[in-house]
């Protein structure tokens, strides 16, 4: 169990009485691994039972995963139905997630799609991309546009048609734009909080118990690059 002195101010974007969507700060796990670093399930859950002060466990679903140095929009489900819904439309493709990527090359074209083959390594936690298909190999789509040219790097918006394993991150790398401070992609060079300039800056998608629209926008992280997309 957390105690008050290991408890995070959490950046709330949005909560009722289903789920609760945070703006994820570079750095943070969404749910435990071998780290055994404490994840932001476990701070989330603890804020829910200190301000509601329920008893016994609070129960708390992730609906889908950001990586580690990724900063931006996740939702949690607190309830069964909330999740067992959000779930659904997940698959359904009916959650549309929107990201901000900061990137060292300017892509040859300003707007366009990305579609190759991904394979993950388990072994060193790394994606491949292939113009073809090969064995245990998944189709990827992702389409983006060009939308701010900084002083060396540029501004790219992403849709995600599929979700792949460090999709964003891989075929980026892939024409050769990789991710600011994306070592393990490619990158020259690491930020200096460890993380990646990649951000998942809008989420939208009908709540699965009012059936009303939530359509939320999660600011950039406080660092001297992002503020320059504004």
């Amino acid at each position: 169990m957390l105690n008050r002195s290991n408890e995070k101010n959490l950046l709330i974007l949005h909560e009722d009485n289903h789920l609760i969507v945070i703006n994820k700060r570079s750095g943070d796990l969404v749910q435990g691994d071998k780290t055994g670093d404490i994840p932001l399930l476990d701070y989330v859950k603890k804020y829910i039972k200190i301000k509601y002060n329920k008893p016994g466990d609070v129960f708390l679903g992730t609906v889908h995963r950001i990586d580690r140095p990724t900063s931006g929009a996740i939702i949690f489900a607190k309830t069964s139905k909330a999740l067992s819904r959000l779930n659904k439309m997940l698959v359904d493709k009916e959650i549309k997630k929107t990201y901000w990527a900061i990137v060292k090359n300017k892509p040859k074209n300003e707007v366009g799609a990305i579609n190759s083959w991904l394979k993950k390594n388990p072994k060193n936690n790394k994606s491949t991309s292939y113009d073809k298909q090969v064995k245990d190999s998944k189709e990827s789509i992702l389409e983006y546009k060009l939308i701010k040219h900084l002083d060396n790097y540029c501004l790219l918006e992403i849709n995600l048609k599929t979700g792949r394993h460090h999709q964003i991150r891989c075929q980026l790398s892939s024409i050769g734009s990789p991710i600011k401070g994306d070592l393990k992609y490619g990158a020259k060079r690491s930020n200096k909080d460890g993380g990646i300039c990649l951000h998942s800056r809008n989420i939208e998608f009908i709540h699965p118990v009012s059936k009303k629209n939530i359509n939320l926008t999660s600011q950039t992280p406080k660092d001297p690059i992002w503020d320059s997309c504004l």
